[in-house]
């Protein structure tokens, strides 16, 4: 018996025009003990979002109709009556090998990227870190830094006790700061523990949500001038003295 089949079988969408990666995907992953659910476009993807409970997706860039990229944007900006979760660990898995195609991918939201042709046991460990991720940012319990609040377990950041709506990155980007509010994150480390990046390429990813999240905390009425830019470094959640 597998590590995986111990606890409840995770459900898996897969979502490719291609049928023989169809095949060898939920083949492979039903022997490792996932329930496999199969679309071969955007469309007949958000249909099976809306009839299942994905606990990940696994998604091509090349698809009929919307490209994979439009369909994630519409995973990240689901709503509260939709039945997905609009932080549902997607791993990109793409024809399109280019250091760009990755970027694109992981700044419209998805948690990692690989490249076809792909080795199925190095899917397998990336699509499992993703589910782990996700599955650890819901534990703990709810961090306090002064008069902000993260639950990790509603995945929801509170000002002075007000919701502050959050991309599913952004909230991530912040749970992560939060674990050590005046430790310095540097920016490879953001990307690789939240974005799942793993390249030295350059991007303004994490500048850009930095940006957006430290935006919305001030409107959001925080005292603090939270996500501080270390020039240079990285990032870190408290700007210094305080």
């Amino acid at each position: 018996m597998t590590a995986q089949s111990q606890a409840d079988p995770r459900t898996i969408l897969v979502v490719d025009n291609d049928r023989a990666t169809l095949d060898l995907l939920e083949r492979n992953l039903s022997v490792d003990d996932f329930i496999v659910h199969r679309a071969g476009s955007a469309e007949q993807a958000l249909k099976a979002l809306r009839t299942t409970a994905p606990d990940a997706a696994v998604i091509d860039t090349v698809l009929p109709g919307a490209n994979g990229l439009e369909l994630i944007e519409q995973i990240r900006a689901g709503h509260t009556e939709d039945a997905w979760s609009s932080d549902l660990p997607i791993l990109i898995v793409s024809g399109r090998a280019e250091p760009y195609d990755a970027i694109r991918g992981l700044e419209r939201g998805a948690d990692d990227y690989l490249a076809k042709p792909f080795h199925y046991p190095e899917l397998l460990a990336r699509l499992r870190a993703a589910i782990r991720r996700s599955e650890g940012a819901g534990l703990g319990g709810v961090l306090r830094v002064h008069e902000l609040a993260i639950d990790r377990h509603a995945r929801r950041a509170l000002v002075g006790g007000k919701t502050v709506a959050l991309s599913a990155k952004e909230f991530a980007l912040l749970a992560e700061l939060a674990r050590h509010p005046d430790r310095v994150f540097s920016k490879e480390d953001l990307l690789r523990d939240v974005w799942g990046f793993r390249s030295n390429t350059r991007t303004r990813t994490v500048d850009s949500h930095a940006s957006r999240l430290r935006r919305k905390l001030a409107l959001a009425g925080a005292k603090t001038r939270y996500v501080a830019n270390i020039w240079g470094v990285g990032y870190r959640l408290l700007p210094g003295e305080f």
